[in-house]
Formats: C-alpha cells, structure tokens, sequence
C-alpha cells in the first residue's frame, strides 16, 4: 500500500522497530506528551492497573543490560518500563477501607496484562508520530534472574510486575520496515476460516522469502533441529525433518522458528519457573483464594 489516507493510516503501517539511537536528547514537553497519551489509554473499568518506570539514568540502564543482554538499552536516551500495579490499588482499598483481591483474580490479572500493553501501545505510536521510534522488549523479563535483578534494581514493591521494556529516542538510521501478514491472512469474517495448505505457503513465502537459511550437510544446526524435534516428538518425525533439510539444502522458516530460535524443548521448561516469578511478586492467581475452599 503506497497511499494512506491521513497520516495516522501512515505511521501505523510504516512502524518499524528502532534499534540504533541518535544522541538527541528528548524534550521534557516531548515527553510529557508521550506519557501524557500512555496514561490517557482505554483501562478496563478505568482502573489503570500499570504504572511507568521512566529510565533515564545510564547506570540502571547498564544494569539492566547485564540482565537481558540488549545492548542497545544503553544507548536510547530513555527506556520505559510499563508494569502490572496492584501494589497501587491495593493502597487505595487500605486507605479508603473497601475489599480488595484483585492480586489472587485471573481476571483482574488478565485485564491489567491488556491495560498495561494498551499504554505501551498508545506510547509508542504517540513517539512514532512525534519524530521518535522504539522497540519492545519482553523477554527479559521471563528469565528469573533478569525479572529479580530489575525488581531490585528499581526497587519495586510487592504487587508491580514488569511487563514490557521499551527503548526510545530519535532513530540514528531509518529502520527498516518489516514485512507483515496482510488482511487475508490474518482477518476473518464473523467466523474462523480455516486456509488451505497452499494459502498458508503462499503467505509465508511472502513474507519470510529472503530469511530462508541455506545449510550444508555438516550443519550443526541441523543436529539441533533434530535434537529438539526427537525431544518433543519421536525419532520418526526427527528423521523426517532432517531428511528435509538435507534434501532441500535449506531450514526453513518455522523450523528455525521452534527447532532454533524458540526452541520447542526450552520455551516450555520455563513455565513452572514463571509461574513461580508471578508468585513472588504477590500475584496468587493459579489456584483458588482460601476463603472460596
């Protein structure tokens, strides 16, 4: 699509993620802006259930990297961190004396999840529209070590949750836009359409064509991948991806999606671990409270 019709259209569909930052500083009008419209996003029950971390001290943002190893932290002239607030809540239910359990609700917990993301959201197209651009970082916070040394680091208290990190600034170079899964791929009408096979290469060609990775026999990868798909599946459907591979010459995209990148054998091994990350930081939303047993 090269014509939009209003600017608006265009900056959404020309939103890319920044990872090279410029020296520029940020203007505390500028700022203020992009808070300003962060905080003003649509909240279930308009309870604002986040709150923002605006890092702007370099030996934080150093500390930081240490945990996620992003290195690109450090160069953006500001990072905000947008994190589930309970903490903030559960303060006003004290104070003005009314029941609270929202940190032992799924519910609630879900709602603040979307709330939370919603403003990083409305923060980052807001940036965009203003001259700026951003990425989200999300991973760090699902390593244990990372999500503790953050909590300590910005001294948060029990009941806030990080959820999102986002680096911004002023991009040192254009980044490049990223190609995406259109309307036909992705929209379906009042019903779920399940595609064909051929519907479902087609759109991955399309999008993922140039990121194939071409690979010799010798490949380590490729032991990987094998590695990984006998874990997770049987020996069988082991052998019959690595004959692919070998037959093609290339790992395709989702093999190196869920054999490579997100390996299928590690994402899962987190789970118990996250589980338990939630929990220490107050939230006691995977089993029922006391007083309903």
């Amino acid at each position: 699509m090269s014509e939009y019709s209003n600017e608006t259209i265009k900056l959404l569909n020309e939103r890319a993620s920044l990872r090279a930052f410029s020296d520029r500083k940020i203007s505390d009008e500028v700022m203020d802006e992009i808070l300003g419209a962060a905080t003003h996003s649509a909240s279930g029950g308009n309870l604002q259930p986040f709150s923002i971390i605006k890092i702007t001290d370099k030996e934080i943002m150093e500390k930081i990297v240490s945990f996620g190893n992003q290195s690109f932290i450090k160069t953006a002239p500001v990072n905000l961190l947008f994190c589930i607030d309970f903490y903030r809540i559960k303060r006003m239910t004290q104070i003005e004396k009314a029941p609270f359990t929202a940190q032992k609700a799924f519910p609630h917990f879900w709602i603040a999840f979307q709330d939370t993301m919603i403003a990083a959201q409305t923060a980052c197209i807001a940036a965009d529209s203003l001259g700026l651009g951003s990425v989200y970082i999300g991973t760090i916070f699902t390593i244990p070590e990372s999500l503790e040394g953050s909590v300590e680091v910005l001294e948060l208290p029990e009941g806030v949750l990080p959820v999102v990190l986002v680096s911004m600034g002023y991009p040192k170079i254009q980044p490049r836009v990223a190609k995406k899964y259109g309307i036909s791929t992705l929209v379906h009408e009042n019903k779920y359409r399940k595609p064909s096979d051929e519907e479902m290469k087609k759109a991955v060609e399309e999008k993922y064509l140039s990121r194939i990775l071409k690979v010799k026999g010798d490949d380590t990868r490729i032991e990987k991948i094998r590695s990984v798909c006998e874990k997770v599946e049987n020996k069988e459907f082991a052998d019959e991806v690595v004959n692919q591979i070998e037959e093609t010459g290339v790992i395709s995209t989702f093999q190196y999606r869920f054999g490579l990148h997100y390996s299928a054998d590690f994402m899962p091994s987190m789970n118990e671990t996250f589980v338990e990350m939630i929990k220490r930081r107050g939230f006691e939303i995977f089993e029922n409270p006391d007083f309903l047993k």
